[in-house]
């Protein structure tokens, strides 16, 4: 049978499924009627996949799309995982972003918890990512779950699973899942009983305002310079905005919990909203979605303007410079937070014993050279906070005298405290708050700060390329791209020598000047690295939740002014980024 009449035939079973609602079977009937073959094929030419961390997709009734019904076949798999372990009184915890359905989401995965016997904490409102880890710590749970599709446009959601130590699940257990997962082929065979039932049955409660209370006051407590902060912390003009998402609350709560008083919001972004009405995509890694922010910035002559995604993960920056408006990288902002940690910590004399720092391998280097200065251990992991924290939890284990401080990927997510793990954007714009105050009472801004630093320790320059293919030809088309570059067999690349090239899949280093083979001892991964003469690298890998590749391109330069450094490396991105884009346009 082709592809084809197989996505038809499974088309048609949905439609005549009793077990679906009348709404889910008539919106697939109305694909039918119309002879829709082709949005047929991409909703039921495979079952949703449920990856390494969850899962992510458009949202729409058949089997490849993000509805209720693979919510609860997800759940009913995190649950065969948690009981498999044989906990005496297991417990979860529920968070959810303010997308489309994900309370209603959340709800379902509440049911199928409870009709499993699993007691679920559930919080009453939107709440970011760090609040669910938080959760899953405080309650001493076996697992977690949030229902975002974090900075995704509006037409996505997902299911983001956490284990028993707040992080991201890994190996074994995010295996296990995923065998569990795929092993429900009847979506009538999941356990599930209505939310209403399982409160009244005790078997889900709110999360209580004791364990949010508390976690503001722990990163309360994780400030630098608190006292300064008090002081002066209203003297820094802030413009914040949510960006429809969940960060309202907690991020202004936060600031202002450590003195910044001067804060504008947003109002045309406050509201929860799924749709995201004022932005294409709410991801404050792009200037787009900070448009508003920035009027309100010009507006008001505030000192910067700040967004957190609908999880409030990830955090974006926008400063106003000799009239112009300037936004930081995720590498840049991770630089300033790193800096200004260890140079105060050393400064005061309170850096503590054994400390530590992660990264992910595709994020600068130019942050390993800065935490080596300052006598800080330095830990790369696989590219997402999924690896940093597990990493964490690891060394935590074996070798108990290290004191975490802090912890980065180049996708604007930071971590400065020990009390969740995952990426934090709540503690984190508080972080970056302290910092643009301590420069400003000296003078500077973020560029001038961050020239500062690489005049001391050294340029580099990074720029993500991403090229997004989706649906089906386009899963297909990424393969393509990285079987291309997986079997690239020149010696140079875009006309630069190559030195090493790192295979996450294979776990090997091809290291050509030496003529050796070395081999990568982190978990197998679908990542390529090519490290070129005079300090140029290049890493490329597809998303794990997005349906695009992305190439994470890196130029350390180390001759001439910091002006000639800056030009090369932009020269060299530049260059690179023709090369990518001409060489795809064949494979």
């Amino acid at each position: 049978m082709s592809e084809i009449q197989e996505s038809w035939q499974r088309a048609k079973s949905w439609a005549e499924n009793s077990y679906f609602s009348e709404d889910s079977r008539k919106e697939i009937q109305s694909l039918i009627d119309k002879n829709d073959e082709k949005e047929i094929v991409e909703r039921f030419y495979k079952d949703l996949e449920f990856g390494t961390g969850g899962m992510r997709s458009i949202l729409g009734q058949g089997t490849n799309r993000m509805n209720r019904y693979n919510i609860r076949k997800a759940t009913q798999a995190v649950s065969n995982e948690i009981l498999r372990h044989n906990s005496p009184d297991p417990k979860v915890a529920i968070s959810f972003d303010t997308r489309n359905f994900s309370f209603e989401f959340a709800k379902e995965a509440a049911g199928v918890f409870a009709a499993n016997g699993i007691k679920a904490f559930i919080y009453k409102n939107p709440n970011p990512v760090a609040l669910c880890s938080f959760a899953i710590r405080e309650y001493g749970c076996a697992a977690g779950v949030m229902v975002t599709a974090s900075h995704n446009p509006p037409e996505y959601n997902g299911f983001k699973v956490f284990w028993s130590d707040g992080a991201q699940v890994t190996p074994p257990n995010d295996k296990n899942i995923i065998d569990h997962f795929n092993k429900i082929t009847d979506y009538s065979n999941v356990k599930f009983i209505e939310f209403d039932q399982a409160m009244n049955d005790g078997l889900v409660n709110w999360v209580s305002s004791e364990v949010e209370n508390k976690y503001y006051e722990l990163i309360k407590e994780k400030s630098v310079n608190p006292e300064f902060c008090r002081e002066h912390g209203a003297n820094l003009n802030i413009v914040y905005t949510p960006i429809h998402g969940t960060g309202l609350g907690p991020c202004t709560r936060a600031i202002k919990d450590l003195g910044f008083t001067n804060v504008n919001t947003v109002k045309e972004q406050e509201s929860p909203d799924g749709n995201f009405p004022t932005v294409t995509s709410p991801n404050p890694e792009n200037p787009e979605a900070l448009e508003l922010a920035v009027k309100l910035m010009k507006e008001t002559n505030a000192d910067l303007a700040i967004g957190s995604d609908p999880d409030a993960d990830r955090v974006g920056v926008a400063f106003i410079e000799n009239g112009d408006v300037c936004y930081l990288n995720g590498n840049q902002i991770g630089l300033l937070m790193l800096h200004y940690m260890l140079q105060q910590y050393s400064e005061k004399g309170i850096m503590p014993k054994n400390p530590l720092f992660i990264k992910t391998i595709v994020t600068s280097r130019l942050q390993d050279h800065v935490a080596a200065q300052f006598g800080v251990r330095v830990e790369n992991t696989l590219t997402g906070f999924k690896w940093i924290c597990g990493r964490l939890n690891e060394l935590e284990k074996t070798e108990k005298d290290l004191n975490f401080i802090f912890a980065t990927e180049e996708s604007f997510g930071y971590l400065n405290h020990g009390y969740v793990r995952d990426k934090d954007g709540v503690s984190s714009i508080s972080l970056l708050c302290e910092i643009a105050l301590w420069h400003k009472q000296q003078g500077m801004n973020f560029n001038q700060a961050l020239d500062k630093i690489y005049e001391e320790f050294g340029y580099s320059g990074e720029e993500l390329l991403c090229l997004n293919y989706y649906g089906k030809e386009g899963a297909e088309k990424i393969s393509r791209i990285m079987d291309y570059f997986r079997n690239y067999s020149d010696t140079e690349l875009d006309g630069r020598k190559i030195l090493k090239i790192e295979d996450y899949q294979t776990q090997t280093i091809k290291d050509f000047e030496n003529d050796k083979t070395e081999t990568i001892n982190l978990p197998k991964s679908n990542v390529l690295g090519f490290h070129m003469e005079n300090g140029k690298t290049v890493y490329l890998r597809p998303s794990g939740t997005e349906p695009k590749i992305k190439f994470y391109i890196m130029g350390q330069e180390t001759e001439g002014t910091l002006e000639n450094k800056k030009a090369a490396a932009s020269t060299f991105i530049e260059e690179f980024i023709n090369y990518v884009n001409k060489t795809v346009e064949t494979i």
